[in-house]
């Protein structure tokens, strides 16, 4: 195969994997947002880079988002709502931020393979999404792609689609988005 044939593939993955999100959890996940005045975004590796994407078209929303971890990251306080990325829903550094994040006595959302992972049973909403997990032997769906780069760019997408249901709900458009926009480059 050449790369085009493989993107054919990967295009084709993706469009099957959206048939396998509920349509009820991600409206839970948009509603939750619009209920909070602060929302946090953690992830690792390529999943917190998608975490990260989605802060910043909440941002652009007008909506107070930070990223855990990063220097200019607000104080999580009770109340806050927390959406943690995660494939395996193991990843240790996560644990620990669900952890002190339900301490406080905020709300938690993952975004996850498996609701049944440790951060999926101690948050109080899940969204699963399809894929493999870095390892592939768990995997609930098989892919021709490494590691997880199904749940990753499944992940970049389903948040993209959480962008454009909130702004459906808020009547908002890109136009209103892009004065939120950087405008110092």
């Amino acid at each position: 195969m050449n790369s085009t044939d493989y993107l054919t593939k990967i295009l084709e993955e993706l469009s099957l994997s959206t048939n396998l999100i509920s349509k009820e959890e991600a409206e839970q996940l948009v509603n939750s947002i619009l209920e909070k005045e602060k929302v946090f975004v953690a992830g690792a590796g390529r999943s917190g880079l998608m975490a990260k994407s989605f802060a910043m078209r909440l941002m652009h929303m007008g909506i107070e988002a930070y990223v855990i971890g990063e220097t200019v990251t607000s104080t999580f306080e009770k109340g806050d709502l927390l959406i943690i990325a995660s494939g395996s829903g193991e990843t240790k550094s996560l644990v620990s931020m669900s952890e002190k994040a339900k301490d406080i006595g905020g709300t938690i959302a993952a975004v996850t393979i498996f609701p049944n992972s440790t951060i999926g049973k101690m948050a109080d909403f899940s969204v699963k999404l399809p894929g493999s997990p870095k390892d592939q032997k768990n995997g609930v769906l098989k892919t021709i792609q490494p590691m997880g780069s199904l749940f990753e760019q499944t992940l970049l997408l389903f948040f993209d689609s959480i962008i454009l249901r909130y702004m459906d709900k808020k009547g908002l458009d890109s136009d209103k988005m892009y004065g939120k926009h950087a405008n110092l480059e």
